[in-house]
């Protein structure tokens, strides 16, 4: 009979965070691939905890997923622990995962601390509605494609960012989304976390003169319905009402439906466009 592989949320800064369970699984289960042993196994002293680990990380994430899974196969069962938080939230969890299914392997999730979340419920922004982002791409051109898709983005932005990278990723977001509202997160659930609401100007002047600290997780307002909709009547308005007619004309449809999308597209009602082509 196969094993099977569990994913267990650690804390992501204070001890007194971990779940029972999660205490209880790492005890019981016969191996822990952790991502860092090193760090882990100062969790693990403080729980004495003394279940063998291995690692598992990005640069083995899929030779050493083949050999877990095998293990597995055999009815070893295996606990997944990240650095910190929820195994496969911006962690190479997310690979061995998928693989078990594939594979045929049972998986289950205990769930516990994750910064994305701690951080969303902190801010004061709306949570009904978020888009997690984790850390930006590296690469230039990914980087800008990403960004580029956040401008008009209307659900909450979530974004991981390391202290030494931070007023560079400020000064990119301010550029790409304007001015807006934002809650900076950091050393979340320890001594010193700080929920800093603010706006990225208002944030990148405080880093003129002060060195940013911890890692940080940014919490950004979305775009509003109200102004898309303002932008997009905006965009109509560069072209006369009879160009915007041709546009629609020209894909079949007739005057009348013509008339009534135009009126849509521009704010106003379908009446208002009538008259100005008859007086045209």
């Amino acid at each position: 009979m196969s094993g099977k592989l569990y994913l267990c949320a650690t804390p992501i800064g204070n001890l007194e965070d971990i779940t029972l369970r999660v205490l209880r699984t790492l005890k019981e289960v016969d191996l822990i691939a952790a991502e860092d042993t090193r760090n882990s196994i100062k969790l693990l002293n403080h729980f004495d905890i003394k279940t063998p680990m291995t690692s598992y990380h990005e640069y083995n994430k899929i030779d050493k997923a083949y050999t877990l899974i095998g293990k597995m196969q055999q009815g070893m069962n295996i606990a997944l622990i990240t650095d910190a938080g929820t195994p496969g939230i911006s962690d190479p969890g997310e690979e061995l995962a998928a693989m078990c299914y594939e594979a045929g392997i049972e998986v289950t999730s205990l769930p516990g601390p994750a910064a994305c979340i701690t951080a969303l419920t902190l801010s004061g922004l709306p949570t009904r509605r978020f888009a997690f982002e984790a850390f930006l791409p590296m690469d230039k051109k990914e980087r800008r494609e990403i960004l580029d898709e956040l401008v008009n983005e209307t659900r909450t932005i979530i974004i991981y960012e390391a202290p030494h990278k931070l007023v560079r990723t400020l000064k990119e977001l301010r550029e790409t989304l304007g001015n807006r509202r934002l809650t900076l997160c950091r050393e979340l659930t320890k001594k010193h976390e700080t929920a800093l609401h603010s706006t990225f100007d208002e944030l990148l002047k405080r880093y003129e003169t002060e060195k940013p600290l911890g890692e940080c997780v940014l919490v950004i307002e979305g775009k509003s319905r109200q102004e898309l909709k303002k932008e997009a009547v905006a965009s109509w308005e560069e072209i006369s009402i009879e160009e915007h007619m041709e546009i629609y004309e020209q894909k079949g449809m007739s005057r009348k439906d013509a008339m009534k999308q135009v009126a849509k597209d521009r704010g106003v009602t379908k009446r208002e466009i009538y008259q100005y082509l008859i007086k045209e």
